[in-house]
């Protein structure tokens, strides 16, 4: 029988498991984090394909860099900054970004899905367009629309606004400074708005 695999142990240990060639260690690292990275990798390059090579990719990198890590961040930080930054170079290079518009397959569903989402922009109690993200009947308008910003913002907002990443954390990630974010984070939720607002006039 299989040994089970406890991704309970705390990454430090693993990473030094890891460092000594302990193949089972870098295997938990992935099971415990591959989903994750995925799904951050999907938000920002919203490809299901590229996300599998991507997120393939990233840990690749990370097996390949991983005597390099010196522990000044946590491991999670640094593995997502190696993922953010594959992707965010991956969308720089490629020209065939096409994106299906939101009025295609204009179904019932996406008639009900656009008039909820009219509604989340005129309450004032709402902090900010991405939190509809929550909504999973709303999530894929949200997605498409996040499409439309430009990568630097929408990596801000994916880590934010659905991964839940704190702001330093962000700042680590990404390697920028801390108001750095919280500016990029403002435009991006700006634009992201008007954006919405455009396309359900």
């Amino acid at each position: 029988m299989t040994e089970a695999i406890n991704i309970n142990i705390d990454d430090a240990v693993l990473v030094e498991q890891c460092r000594q060639g302990d193949s089972a260690a870098m295997e938990q690292l992935i099971l415990k984090y591959q989903n994750r990275i995925y799904n951050v990798i999907l938000r920002i390059c919203a490809n299901t394909d590229d996300a599998a090579e991507l997120t393939q990719d990233t840990f690749v990198k990370i097996i390949e860099k991983i005597n390099e890590f010196e522990g000044r961040s946590s491991f999670y930080t640094w593995a997502f900054r190696i993922a953010v930054n594959l992707t965010l170079n991956y969308c720089q290079r490629s020209v065939r970004l096409k994106h299906k518009s939101l009025d295609t397959e204009d179904n019932g569903h996406n008639q009900q899905a656009r008039r909820e989402l009219k509604e989340f922009l005129t309450d004032e109690s709402c902090p900010d367009p991405a939190a509809v993200a929550q909504n999973k009947e709303l999530c894929k308008i949200v997605v498409d629309v996040l499409m439309k910003l430009d990568d630097a913002h929408r990596a801000v907002v994916v880590l934010r606004d659905i991964e839940g990443m704190n702001y330093a954390r962000i700042a680590e990630v990404l390697d920028i400074e801390l108001g750095t974010v919280k500016s990029r984070l403002s435009r991006a939720r700006s634009n992201l708005r008007k954006i919405m607002e455009a396309i359900l006039q």
